[in-house]
């Protein structure tokens, strides 16, 4: 890809401050970009970098634009240019055309138009795959799925039956949308299993990242709404809702019939109860236990943040004193009361 930065200026709706003339060939960090590369300036951390930097464009805000040594393409939000930018050096491998030979597909299933089906993928009974996805190779999709327009599956995604996907969802490798939930019977010391008649939903725009799982609901589907963005690792039970806009990150586990509402933030590490209700533009903190449901707006943290071992240690052991020490208070107390 190369691009001049005139054209790279309207593309993001950019103030340029340089040659336009001049091409780029590449997007870099600004400590190891070069002459053909753009990098950007989002997070003022990285401010000692900027005058240093060999970039031939950096994408800065207004405020840092006489700071820059070469080019500048000046917007009000670095970050977003950044990812407009990118979009247009994307390096991802483009599957082949059509469906590989050695591809399965049911006599029943329908493909739409421009699909393209890599090797060993598996295509079940009714499947309905809208026009111009991809899948890629060794992905299974079981029986009564249904996929919208332009979704893209990477390498060995499976989708258990009645899985349904909006348009442009993609998904990363590893991934199991469908698999059963966690529900069982306790019967005289074993455990009798139920069977999970719900499926899956996926809006639109969504992203599931690596080894993420989501499972089908025990009656009712598992939904996941638009514009969802899920990291890797991530768990998520059975009839567990979660509303548009939601981003969740890495290693978080939400239990069943949870219900997460409109732009709510997850960090990484996050474990979140069943049955609760999460309000929207709920934040939570990193490896936060959540037991309670939370409001509209609300923020929520919990764990201890990082100290030297010795001193964790003594916090550890006084933690295991509370329970004493209340007692101890408690009776002073009492005591105190009796004198007055």
């Amino acid at each position: 890809m190369n691009i001049s930065l005139a054209e790279l200026a309207r593309h993001l709706d950019a103030e340029l401050r340089g040659d336009g003339e001049q091409m780029i060939s590449g997007v870099a960090t600004l400590a190891g970009a070069g002459a053909s590369d753009v990098s950007f300036l989002a997070n003022n951390s990285y401010r000692s970098q900027l005058l240093d930097s060999k970039a031939g464009a950096v994408i800065v805000r207004p405020e840092l634009a006489d700071s820059v040594a070469n080019a500048a393409l000046v917007v009000a939000n670095p970050y977003l240019a950044f990812a407009r930018t990118t979009q247009l050096f994307d390096n991802r491998p483009i599957l082949s055309s059509g469906i590989h030979p050695s591809a399965v597909v049911a006599a029943t299933a329908s493909i739409g138009r421009d699909v393209k089906i890599a090797a060993n993928v598996v295509i079940g009974e009714h499947v309905i795959l809208g026009d111009q996805c991809e899948i890629g190779a060794g992905s299974v999709i079981d029986d009564h799925c249904q996929l919208g327009v332009g979704c893209r599956l990477s390498a060995n995604v499976s989708l258990y039956h009645d899985v349904t996907l909006g348009d442009h969802v993609r998904i990363h490798s590893g991934a199991v949308l469908g698999a059963d939930g966690f529900g069982f019977a306790p019967n005289q010391g074993r455990w009798e299993k139920i069977a999970q008649l719900g499926g899956v939903r996926v809006g639109n725009n969504t992203e599931i990242g690596a080894n993420t799982c989501i499972d089908r609901g025990a009656l009712d589907d598992t939904v996941i709404g638009d514009d969802v963005i899920l990291d890797n690792q991530i768990q998520i039970a059975h009839n567990v809702r979660i509303g548009d806009g939601c981003a969740i990150a890495a290693c978080t586990g939400i239990a069943g019939s949870t219900r997460l509402g409109r732009n709510c933030t997850i960090a990484g590490g996050v474990g979140i109860a069943g049955h609760l209700t999460i309000g929207d533009r709920a934040h939570i903190a990193a490896a936060a236990l959540i037991t309670q449901s939370i409001g509209d707006g609300e923020m929520y943290g919990s764990g201890t943040s990082q100290m030297p071992l010795n001193e964790w240690k003594r916090s550890a052991t006084r933690f295991r004193q509370l329970d004493s020490l209340a007692k101890r208070l408690q009776k002073l107390e009492k005591s105190q009361q009796g004198k007055a």
